[in-house]
């Protein structure tokens, strides 16, 4: 049985690429979450989108396919984590995909999850990838290939210009099985234990339109969480699993005591520069009636233009500083402008170039407030709280300058609209980055795989002194991913769907 809060993936504009433009921020798509005031961003709160629909965040995000770097996975490995290096982790990226270039060492054909070149390019999305070379920056068409470094386009989870969300690639093949129930607009309340042992899990107590009901496991039958980052540490914590000081704040009956539960918190914050140009963007095709008209019916009749695009277009992997090993900062180039996604274009010709530092240090926390589920939690990001991530967020927006600076994309710009060019010391910088930063949407890490005290799940994602119970998704991430999180999480499915066939082969 699979349930799922939200409704089915009815809605078209879930289908098509730039559709996310109207499900973000929508709550019949979207969850709609919001953080608590942060001071790391001046108390600022920002809103958090996660797909509350079947196919969760992967049918209304970016669509970008990102798998990080193989250090990531390595240190995942190092943490105790066997059986998740880069090397074990692979060919479960390789099995989920159908990638439109064909397979090589790096990549699969046939899987499930169709991935494909961008469908629309534009001059001035040229001009910042030649830029980039003429810095310095080694032009890569595959960034999930042998290296991550470099400036090009991205590539989709998309198949002939609509997208592929995980519910497309993994769900609607076999909806029709006679053992696999689908439920929809089913919100967990709380996982059910059984009566005479408290630490196995029996089951889930969930509500339909107000309606309570529950369902109980078979024998040798296991509840796995896939919630998300928000979603699983919240359902575990009402259910009496996480820090027992939040639990008894509530006086919820603890199950069992995990101080993690809710924990280590990582996201990726992104700092947009915006920079007015003399040639016509997105912004002057979307603000024109007849423009967004042929926007529509190239659409239609092609599956290509704007409509089949992802969120970014260009996407450049850099170092701040050229002695380390690998990129640390990523950057999203759209060529179109606007507070932010979602919301109406600047009426000006604009360019966007969003960057992000790929392995914050910050740390933050979910927590309860409330023992009912439908209650939001609350979000506690601690954005740009340690000093390496003070200093990577100052410069990233100086190599983003140095870029719109450089030929050829500085004959296009007119001038920097935000946060402004008379913003100049590494203080106003500062500055800058807690005033005109926005999440990029990759929560992760709330439940995560380890062997240290604050661990939730181990290697096989089983959560800690609870039997039949896991956790599959991006929350049981040690450490966030150089890079998009949509592509690591549907590997993190598919490894799960391995481990749970062997511990049930050897039942």
């Amino acid at each position: 049985m699979l349930l799922e809060a939200g409704a089915d993936d009815w809605n078209p504009w879930l289908h098509i690429p730039a559709g996310y433009f109207k499900t973000l921020h929508n709550p019949s798509t979207d969850w709609c979450y919001k953080t608590e005031p942060d001071g790391g961003i001046n108390s600022r709160s920002l809103q958090w989108p996660r797909g509350k629909v079947l196919g969760g965040s992967s049918s209304i995000n970016g669509l970008l396919y990102i798998r990080g770097q193989n250090s990531d996975y390595d240190y995942w490995r190092q943490l105790g984590n066997s059986g998740w290096s880069a090397q074990d982790v692979l060919p479960y990226f390789k099995r989920a995909e159908d990638q439109e270039a064909g397979g090589n060492n790096f990549h699969g054909t046939g899987g499930p999850l169709s991935v494909t070149d961008m469908r629309s390019r534009r001059e001035i999305c040229e001009a910042i990838i030649e830029t980039a070379e003429g810095l310095g920056i080694p032009r890569n068409n595959d960034f999930n290939g042998e290296n991550q470094e470099g400036a090009g386009y991205f590539q989709l989870t998309a198949k002939n210009g609509r997208r592929c969300s995980a519910a497309v690639a993994y769900l609607k093949p076999i909806r029709n099985r006679k053992n696999l129930k689908i439920v929809t607009h089913a919100h967990v309340r709380n996982l059910i234990f059984d009566k005479s042992d408290r630490f196995l899990a029996s089951g889930v107590h969930f509500s339909i339109k107000s309606k309570l009901t529950n369902a109980f496991l078979k024998p040798c039958g296991e509840v796995i969480l896939s919630a998300g980052s928000i979603g699983s540490p919240q359902i575990l914590q009402v259910s009496g699993v996480g820090p027992e000081s939040l639990l008894n704040s509530f006086d919820i009956p603890i199950i069992k005591g995990l101080d993690g539960v809710g924990e280590n918190l990582q996201d990726h914050l992104q700092i947009r520069l915006v920079f007015e140009v003399n040639v016509p963007t997105l912004n002057d095709d979307i603000n024109n009636l007849i423009r967004r008209g042929l926007i529509g019916l190239q659409y239609v009749l092609f599956r290509t233009g704007a409509m089949a695009s992802g969120a970014s277009h260009v996407c450049i992997f850099a170092k701040t500083n050229k002695h380390m090993e690998t990129p640390d900062i990523q950057f999203h180039c759209q060529p179109l402008s606007a507070d932010k996604p979602g919301l109406k274009m600047h009426s000006f010709s604009g360019i966007t170039l969003s960057v992000c530092q790929l392995r914050p240090e910050s740390r933050g926390r979910i927590s309860i407030q409330s023992p009912d589920s439908a209650v939001h939690p609350k979000i506690y990001p601690n954005y740009l709280s340690t000093t390496l991530d003070q200093q990577t967020a100052v410069a990233a927006i100086k190599y983003a300058r140095i870029i719109a600076a450089a030929e050829p994309l500085s004959k296009f710009i007119i001038n920097e609209k935000v946060p402004g060019s008379h913003f100049c010391s590494d203080s106003e910088l500062l500055h800058v980055a807690k005033n005109f930063s926005q999440t990029i949407y990759h929560p992760v890490g709330t439940c995560k795989m380890g062997k240290d005290p604050l661990s939730v799940v181990d290697e096989r994602l089983c959560v800690y002194g609870i039997k039949s119970l896991r956790v599959a998704d991006a929350s049981i991430m040690p450490s966030i991913i150089s890079g998009n999180t949509n592509a690591p999480t549907i590997m993190i499915g598919e490894k799960a769907s391995d481990l749970i066939l062997e511990d049930r082969k050897r039942m």
